[in-house]
């Protein structure tokens, strides 16, 4: 019903988190972007930012031709909608979890996935960079400790999008410069999530898919996700 077009980043994690606990049926086509597959004009025609995850719903609600989505956040809100799980009906209880959704893709994931790069995988070691974007990061980690106080998950009791949006980003937080001990509730939550069947099944299938492939290393790799210009 599916079809998944996913590499094991962070962000490719968010929709194999959702799919593992739905039960909904998918298929994984891989987009290995280290060696710039995200670049195939088929691939374009359903991601035409050249980023994955991107998803192809083969059986819509509405009976009609198969359906494209591209950018996370907008897939998790799709397979919310049309399963009817992990996003209250109320406007109330929707418009918390989507808040949060938008906070993690629009805050959490851009602002962590620069600390990841000026950490990791620059050239050349910026002090500067390095400082904002740890120091952004250790913000946000305050922001969702605090909304964890006293809540089992982000929006509430329930486990939702918003918990599978930003859980993935944190997996890394050892190569973000960040103690989890200092953020108290949202360990507690991110244990909880890491020992979900779900979630080990969706990271032990990355692994599998990802193999031997590691971005640290593969210069020609680096190049092709770090030398990306306007394509016409």
């Amino acid at each position: 019903m599916i079809e998944l077009h996913y590499w094991p980043t962070p962000n490719g994690h968010k929709i194999t988190l959702f799919l593992g606990e739905s039960g909904l049926p998918y298929t994984i086509k891989p987009v290995n972007i280290g060696k710039g597959e995200q670049f195939e004009p088929k691939f374009l025609t359903i991601s035409p930012n050249n980023r994955m995850p991107a998803i192809v719903d083969t059986q819509p609600a509405d009976g009609g031709e198969p359906i494209s989505v591209f950018e996370s956040g907008a897939i998790l809100q799709y397979l919310a909608e049309k399963t009817g799980r992990f996003m209250p009906a109320d406007a109330r209880g929707r418009y918390k979890v989507l808040e949060w959704l938008y906070w993690q893709v629009g805050g959490l994931g851009p602002m962590l996935g620069q600390n990841h790069h000026f950490n990791r995988y620059a050239p050349e070691k910026i002090p500067y960079a390095i400082d904002r974007y740890v120091n952004e990061t250790r913000r946000l980690y305050g922001v969702l400790n605090k909304r964890l106080e006293g809540r089992a998950f982000i929006a509430g009791k329930d486990y939702s999008i918003a918990d599978m949006a930003a859980y993935p980003w944190i997996v890394p937080y050892e190569n973000q410069g960040m103690a989890l001990e200092d953020f108290p509730h949202l360990k507690a939550w991110f244990v909880a999530i890491r020992e979900r069947p779900a979630t080990q099944r969706a990271y032990a299938m990355g692994e599998q898919i990802k193999g031997r492939f590691d971005l640290t290393t593969d210069e020609e790799a680096r190049k092709v996700l770090f030398g990306q210009g306007a394509r016409h």
